[in-house]
């Protein structure tokens, strides 16, 4: 058969030579990949098998092997799994199909540590291309279960790979690695030894629930010695705690995950009564780089009485808890139970509920008993936890009681909406908060102003989820929760008896000034009127009590929905220099139209110090640099 030479995808190339130059820190785990791999090509051959009895596919004896040969200095990896066809070769090997893939690339080269490195590569699911770490040539034999012709695919991880048609393929795949020379100062150590293959087979893969079985040596006479299986192949989740070690349900995780770094959290549940299961879940300790995009696979492995039966069982957990990755293995439902069913199943539902409401109890406990872990768990997935708040009314008290909050009284940490109210001034009725793109652009915005000068707290809520959580939640205790930037707000009662101005003289006083802006600014506003929460800025723009705010009219459009533009309120700072001048001079003077360009102006800085921008930019360019011109 003719053999064909193809080019590596920018991406696999960029990839693979991150991968050649050593970014892990520790290459034996170039093996528990490729045993990884195997173990996943035999659940999907079992599973094809249960669901199509016609497959021409032997599952008899599935098994992994693994083979040395010192005088070749070749080490193959080899499954009877449900394999890959030619195409599936150059299209899962070849390239790198990820919508995420540049994003990754540029964390991975910015990852300023090895192990950071490493977690991304995990993270990324090409745990294959570690192989060029030990190898100076990767050959790969495959045959797809109920087809006839193999696949040979060969690569020296230079930037090309041959493909190859083969007519005397066995069903599966195998990976041979052709070794560099050991090297232990650089950690590459010999791994056609047979001691060095068991020592990592038991760390890394012990658990794997198909036979590993190492091939033995060959006699004078060619008989190779009956085969050794190297691994316990025991159900970690089917076991008590007290009976595995922390670095045995490390390594499952990794295993599932597919990421190298030990996760934060490892739960543990077992059902038993009328429906009885076992899960086994994680907590990541980094988020992965495409939790948010709509390629990630989310789901927890399920199994159906230790049998394998689906990858990524969406039905298991909520959609907020997507990064949750595990086991769960249920005795009670049917070997060939599909999605479809499994969308129905009251058994099911009955399963999510108590997992959800597992996975947020220990999140809770971490949150009692170990505030750095909490801290990085909040870091790394709090943004889609407070997804649920929106979605889960039933969870919406679990999830509010492990949420916590940027806030002004303090630069680094965060607080609970419990120990916001704990902490609550005499006389102060609502949870005030503020929203926005950063915490430096609402730190300083002009709303904040009364309220610092009070020391009034104020959560500073930066995810665009938060804009649509606070609505759905509404109050907390009895304690609304209500934006500084929408509605009047009224801080005369916590002024700790400071006597205020006389509102009712102030207003009398500017209500023509106030009119009149009302028409200028007729296009972009609403209503013109005297502010309470500014102290230093001479304008701000704030939303209507039951108005949508600027960011969220944005979220609408970016999700094709049509929204109706809303006019803003502007408010002005009766007692900053700038709005009293103005006063002064729409009191005085007959011909207005120079206060009119200085109303526009007035409105742009509003714009501007919410983080916004002018509706014309270029005008709003050229009064400025008029009025600087006539200070000269």
């Amino acid at each position: 058969m003719p053999t064909e030479t193809f080019e590596f995808q920018v991406e696999a190339r960029q990839l693979l030579q991150l991968m050649i130059h050593s970014v892990y820190s520790n290459k034996d785990v170039f093996l528990r990949e490729l045993v990884s791999n195997a173990s996943d090509a035999l659940d999907k051959l079992r599973l094809a098998k249960l669901r199509d009895d016609s497959l021409d596919a032997d599952v008899s004896d599935l098994h992994i092997e693994l083979e040395t040969d010192p005088d070749a200095r070749t080490l193959t990896v080899r499954d009877n799994g449900i394999g890959m066809s030619y195409d599936e070769v150059g299209q899962l090997i070849g390239t790198i199909a990820n919508s995420g893939t540049a994003e990754f690339l540029r964390e991975l080269r910015e990852a300023q540590d090895t192990a950071g490195a490493e977690g991304l590569i995990g993270q990324f699911g090409v745990g294959f291309y570690s192989g060029f770490m030990v190898a100076d040539e990767v050959t790969l034999l495959t045959r797809r279960a109920g087809e006839e012709q193999g696949t040979r695919w060969t690569s020296r991880g230079e930037g090309t790979y041959t493909l190859e048609r083969v007519d005397d393929a066995p069903q599966g795949t195998s990976v041979t690695l052709h070794l560099k020379p050991a090297d232990p100062d650089n950690q590459l150590h010999d791994y056609t030894s047979v001691w060095k293959i068991k020592e990592i087979v038991k760390r890394y893969s012990d658990f794997i629930t198909w036979p590993v079985r190492l091939v033995g040596e060959r006699g004078d006479g060619g008989e190779a010695a009956e085969p050794e299986t190297l691994n316990s192949m025991k159900a970690l989740w089917a076991r008590s705690r007290d009976e595995v070690s922390e670095d045995e349900y490390h390594e499952l995780y990794k295993h599932i995950s597919h990421d190298w770094r030990d996760p934060l959290e490892t739960i543990q549940l077992q059902a038993e009564g009328t429906f009885e299961y076992q899960a086994l879940l994680f907590l990541p300790s980094h988020a992965p780089h495409d939790l948010f995009t709509r390629d990630f696979k989310r789901g927890v492995q399920l199994y159906v009485k230790r049998v394998f039966i689906m990858d990524d069982c969406e039905e298991l957990l909520p959609p907020y808890l997507r990064f949750v990755k595990g086991v769960v293995d249920a005795q009670d439902l049917s070997l060939n139970v599909s999605r479809e069913i499994l969308q129905q199943d009251r058994h099911i539902r009955m399963m999510q509920r108590r997992l959800t409401k597992k996975v947020l109890s220990s999140v809770r406990s971490m949150m009692t008993d170990d505030a750095e872990r909490y801290a990085t768990f909040w870091r790394e997935f709090g943004t889609v936890l407070k997804e649920g708040l929106v979605t889960d009314s039933d969870n919406r008290d679990a999830i509010l009681a492990v949420s916590s909050f940027a806030t002004t009284h303090g630069e680094d940490g965060t607080v609970t909406l419990k120990q916001y109210v704990e902490r609550m001034r005499d006389g102060q009725d609502d949870i005030y908060y503020i929203t926005g793109e950063s915490r430096e652009s609402i730190d300083n915005s002009p709303h904040m102003e009364a309220f610092r000068e009070r020391g009034i707290e104020v959560l500073l809520l930066t995810d665009p989820v938060d804009e649509v959580w606070v609505d759905a939640v509404g109050e907390y205790e009895g304690k609304r929760l209500r934006s500084i930037a929408k509605g009047e707000i009224d801080l005369g009662a916590q002024d700790d008896g400071k006597a205020g101005e006389d509102r009712e003289k102030q207003a009398e006083e500017y209500a023509g000034l106030l009119g009149w802006l009302r028409e200028q600014l007729d296009e972009d506003v609403k209503e013109v009127r005297l502010s309470t929460r500014l102290t230093v800025s001479p304008a701000c723009l704030v939303a209507d009590a039951n108005d949508l705010t600027p960011a969220l009219e944005s979220m609408y459009r970016a999700m094709g929905q049509e929204v109706p533009r809303t006019k803003r309120i502007l408010e002005l700072n009766a007692d900053h220099a700038l709005v009293k001048g103005l006063n002064q001079a729409y009191r005085e003077r007959e011909d207005r139209a120079e206060l009119t360009e200085t109303a526009e102006l007035l409105h742009a800085l509003a714009v501007l110090a919410e983080g916004g921008r002018p509706k014309d930019p270029a005008r709003f360019v050229q009064l400025a640099a008029d009025r600087l011109e006539r200070t000269l």
